[in-house]
């Protein structure tokens, strides 16, 4: 007997001591207790001590302080985790373009305000009665340029807008100057015709169509450009985790529950291969990031630079008034050229008018350049670009970098002291590289290289597409296209929304990528033809105005 007892003392012994520290600790779960019921998880859920567990579906089984309803619970916990610091991290660089595009777009538009009521009010000092009484013919000109500005050439050509301004001017200008003189409709059309040789408003026509095109473009398109990246990281941050990556999550991050080890973080090494397979996607879209980035950095320089939307807006009325005075002190020359090509127009029945009552009066007198408003929005353009500018760099390779971002702080460690996904040891496994291609060998998420993402690949078409817009841009030319269905009906998006009707503000909206359209796309401002290529291109969605045709 006394034999029997011990024995049985000497077989508990070697029990005692075969027994892993971790399985010794896990009989004890009152610290999985304090940290399953933080995440709002019921604590009764958790056993008192360890129990041998062989159900469980993702983590090791064996003595544990989880039963397969908790596992399933924190595998749910684990893609809120999973989600979280990437989601938090997305917000941050969607907030950021998006105040930097509405800065953008409320200081463009607050300058051709700010250039409108300056033409106002020196106009009205300048040539007093006449202008008031062809106020509208200027305020018609800003209301392009708001609409130019808004939808691009789809909706109003600046070219065409331009010249119908200035034969509408030359047209009154030239009956004013001339008002002793009755002119019917056909003799006006003949001085329209005559309009280019007689160059009646000097260069300043050319010049500043030039200068307005490309300021707008560039303007425009850059200001779309911002608008584009809330949307896209909008769109490729939401891409769902597959069942394998949610897996891969739940054993990183709470197998250690179960062990009873809750303040086991995960390896270094081994946290950025679970990323890198969860998010294999979303670092493929980084190559065309990178270059659409480096696109509006490149448009940027453009802004403050050459197409410098504000030292062109801010003097137009100077320059325009320069027009005016071209033509009054040329007024007699032109007119007898006019008379020449055109026939001699008939006398006025009713008595003439005074000089003083029919011509534009007076001369060009300019505001104290102290009174002139130099910034709008509470900006200016200097101290915008320079702040853009840095963000844009800032930018560069998010996609890439997620892994290494989340993977960081005290939401690792590394050495010995980590858990490697099955005890607390040293992570053996060699980091993959970023991307689909790197995945094939992934040890802890499957992921099918033969199926990529639509929402992401999608996506990076819109990024190309939309590079190609900067690259016009950025040489001073704007692309339009036409209808795939070969109707030959002017430029469009494409879009067949009862939404594309409406005059919206195109930066306020999505672009999404529309149907793939006619491969002979050119650049509309110079005439310049670009290589023919295939693009689906992307648009500002239900918001921007396009039209089939521009008609006037």
């Amino acid at each position: 007997m006394k034999a029997i007892v011990a024995l049985a003392v000497c077989v508990s012994a070697v029990i005692l001591v075969s027994a892993s520290p971790s399985e010794q600790k896990s009989k004890n779960c009152n610290e999985v207790r304090t940290a399953y019921s933080s995440k709002g998880f019921n604590s009764n859920d958790v056993p008192n001590k360890g129990v041998y567990e062989t159900d469980l579906k993702v983590c090791p089984q064996g003595f544990s302080c989880c039963t397969l309803e908790m596992e399933e619970k924190l595998s749910q916990q684990s893609r809120s985790d999973l989600k979280a610091p990437i989601s938090q991290l997305s917000s941050n660089l969607q907030t950021t373009f998006t105040q930097r595009h509405q800065h953008f777009n409320q200081f463009f538009k607050e300058l051709l305000d700010n250039a409108e009521k300056s033409l106002h009010d020196m106009f009205v000092l300048t040539y007093g009665v006449m202008y008031m009484k062809n106020a509208e013919l200027f305020k018609q000109f800003f209301r392009d340029l708001r609409l130019y500005y808004a939808s691009g050439s789809s909706a109003v050509h600046i070219d065409h807008m331009l010249s119908e301004f200035w034969a509408e001017l030359l047209e009154r200008m030239f009956r004013l100057v001339n008002a002793q003189y009755e002119f019917s409709d056909a003799y006006m059309e003949c001085v329209s015709r005559h309009t280019e040789e007689l160059m009646p408003f000097g260069d300043v026509p050319r010049k500043l169509r030039l200068q307005l095109s490309r300021a707008f473009i560039a303007a425009r398109t850059f200001t779309l450009g911002l608008a584009l990246i809330p949307e896209v990281v909008s769109k490729v941050s939401t891409v769902s985790a597959s069942p394998s990556c949610v897996r891969a999550a739940m054993k990183m991050l709470y197998c250690p529950y179960c062990t009873g080890q809750v303040a086991l973080k995960p390896c270094k090494n081994y946290c950025l291969n679970v990323m890198r397979g969860c998010l294999a996607n979303q670092a493929d879209l980084d190559t065309e990031w990178n270059n659409f980035l480096d696109a509006m950095l490149s448009l940027v320089e453009r802004l403050e630079g050459p197409f410098n939307f504000e030292s062109v807006i801010d003097p137009i009325d100077v320059k325009i008034s320069e027009a005016i005075m071209n033509m009054q002190e040329n007024s007699m020359q032109i007119s007898q050229k006019v008379f020449q090509g055109c026939g001699q127009p008939r006398k006025e029945l009713r008595s003439r008018r005074s000089t003083k009552d029919s011509g534009f009066p007076g001369r060009f007198r300019p505001y104290n350049p102290d009174a002139r408003p130099t910034t709008a929005a509470g900006t200016n353009m200097d101290r915008l670009v320079a702040d853009v500018k840095k963000k844009l760099k800032h930018a560069k390779k998010f996609w890439s970098t997620l892994p290494e971002t989340v993977c960081v702080g005290d939401r690792v460690t590394q050495g010995d002291e980590c858990w490697n996904g099955t005890a607390k040891s040293r992570y053996e496994s060699v980091v993959l590289g970023n991307g689909l291609a790197n995945q094939v060998s992934n040890p802890h998420v499957e992921v099918d290289i033969t199926k990529p993402d639509k929402v992401i690949r999608r996506q990076i078409a819109v990024l190309k597409d939309m590079t190609v817009w900067l690259k016009a841009a950025h040489s001073g030319n704007d692309i339009t296209y036409e209808a795939e269905d070969g109707s030959g009906e002017g430029s469009g998006s494409g879009c067949d929304s009862s939404s594309c009707d409406n005059d919206t503000d195109m930066y306020f909206s999505t672009p999404t990528p529309k149907s793939r359209i006619n491969p002979n796309v050119r650049a509309s401002s110079s005439g310049v033809r670009l290589a023919p290529y295939s693009l689906v291109l992307t648009l500002a969605g239900a918001a921007l105005t396009l039209l089939i045709s521009h008609t006037r």
